[in-house]
């Protein structure tokens, strides 16, 4: 069987991989019109703040390595086109030249693209997006000039945040602007996204909540100096836009089913409507265990997975995904937050009725020098209990317990079951009655 893959990211790469490991009797064909495959974009403000030195450890896949396995690969080849009743993808590689590929499966792996407002002046040199390694290339190389001292950050989601850091950490005046009344809005509830705020503000981060941007100004050259808002105007020599993502539906908008955001709606085994089209990663939808719903949930764990139970299915085993629950963690100044599931927030605008259960405390016992207290909030259906989010945030590194209650909401645990887990203790690591325990045993009975 051949089998095209339109996409070589995360999803695209768990996939080939799968078939080429366990599968290689299949023929796997890879296109995607980047120069470069397995960017991981998650590592870009790293680079960008040089707390880790050079972009070429964000690529952990090689186009050698895969050729060797048996794929195909063409990068720098744009799929134009793909006719679904004839079975031909129509692509044009980088010199023009159309190409063809017929296939028995089609996998659609074409990730997300940034939102882009149509605002006045979004054509002026400095302005960026950050997705692609040649975005966050620019944006390393834009911060190195003389002229660039003032940055405008659009957007205080995780891209957003972490860039900001990035450019303070380079000498820059860093204004970060979002529509929300605080940052990370879409993962955290407001008594926990605030403590981030102020880590932003105390280190020298100037926020602006709640002001949207209208519109860029440039100089004589064409660069950008300034950004206006619905609040007031701002010196800006760098911009960087981080407002989301949509999903890149471009291929198969007009013949396979979508959500309601424009993803490829698939089953459990990521199968579109078309039984031969399979969409992964971000240009597709998941199943949240949380919200217990179809849900877009755009994630760069999330598209391993599904490329994974993508490749499997496509080989021969069928199985289905379990589904997610959206783990997820940021880490800035040395500040530690980590969620999972829904926040009270996001469970009531999908209709849930949710208790939740807050508690703080240090991480070890009062008499270790070594201590950091840890913030912990427990969210839960108030009808059946059953767990579904829990939010973590503390100088120390406490992300590993996520990982608890990501399985927690998996297997529809209570927070009353919770409560009697057996958890150890030793003082180098927590205290014998911690704040997960206390924070189960204090929830409304």
């Amino acid at each position: 069987m051949k089998i095209v893959i339109v996409g070589t990211n995360h999803a695209g790469i768990a996939c080939a991989n799968t078939l080429l490991k366990q599968y290689n009797e299949h023929e796997v064909v890879l296109l995607d019109r980047n120069t470069n495959l397995s960017y991981l974009g998650c590592g870009t403000a790293l680079v960008v703040g040089r707390q880790v030195q050079g972009f070429d450890g964000l690529f952990y896949e090689r186009k050698e390595t895969l050729e060797e396995k048996g794929a195909r690969i063409s990068l720098e080849t744009t799929v134009t086109h793909v006719d679904f009743e004839q079975k031909i993808v129509y692509a044009k590689d980088i010199n023009g030249n159309e190409l063809e590929e017929s296939y028995d499966k089609l996998v659609l792996a074409t990730g997300s693209k940034p939102i882009a407002p149509n605002l006045p002046g979004n054509d002026l040199d400095g302005i960026h997006y950050l997705k692609l390694y040649q975005e966050g290339k620019a944006v390393d190389v834009d911060l190195d000039r003389d002229d660039v001292q003032n940055v405008a950050v659009i957007g205080a989601g995780y891209i957003g945040v972490e860039i900001a850091e990035a450019a303070k950490r380079r000498g820059k005046n860093v204004r970060l602007f979002d529509a929300a009344d605080t940052s990370l809005s879409n993962y955290y509830d407001k008594n926990f996204a605030t403590k981030m705020d102020s880590v932003l503000q105390e280190n020298g981060i100037e926020t602006h909540f709640e002001e949207l941007a209208t519109g860029y100004e440039g100089d004589e050259n064409g660069r950008v100096r300034k950004v206006t808002t619905t609040k007031g105007e701002y010196e800006a020599d760098l911009v960087v836009n981080a407002i989301g993502f949509i999903p890149n539906n471009d291929l198969g908008k007009d013949h396979l089913e979508l959500f309601g955001n424009g993803a490829y709606l698939v089953d459990l085994h990521q199968q579109t409507s078309d039984p031969d089209v399979y969409a992964i990663g971000d240009c597709a939808t998941l199943y949240s265990n949380a919200s217990q719903q179809t849900e877009y949930i755009a994630l760069a764990s999330n598209a391993v997975r599904s490329g994974l139970v993508a490749g499997h299915n496509l080989g021969g085993t069928a199985i289905k995904s379990r589904g997610v629950q959206g783990s997820n963690g940021i880490s800035i100044f040395g500040y530690n937050m980590v969620s999972t599931g829904l926040s009270v927030k996001a469970a009531e605008r999908r209709g849930l009725e949710v208790e939740y259960t807050d508690y703080s405390d240090l991480q070890r016992p009062a008499f270790m020098e070594e201590n950091d207290e840890v913030q912990i909030r427990i969210v839960y259906e108030k009808e059946s209990r059953r767990i579904i989010g829990a939010q973590m945030a503390s100088m120390h590194d406490m992300s590993m317990g996520i990982h608890m209650f990501s399985l927690a909401i998996d297997r529809q645990e209570t927070i009353d079951e919770l409560a009697l887990l057996d958890l150890f203790f030793l003082p180098h690591f927590n205290q014998p009655y911690n704040y997960i325990t206390l924070a189960a045993l204090t929830a409304d009975k």
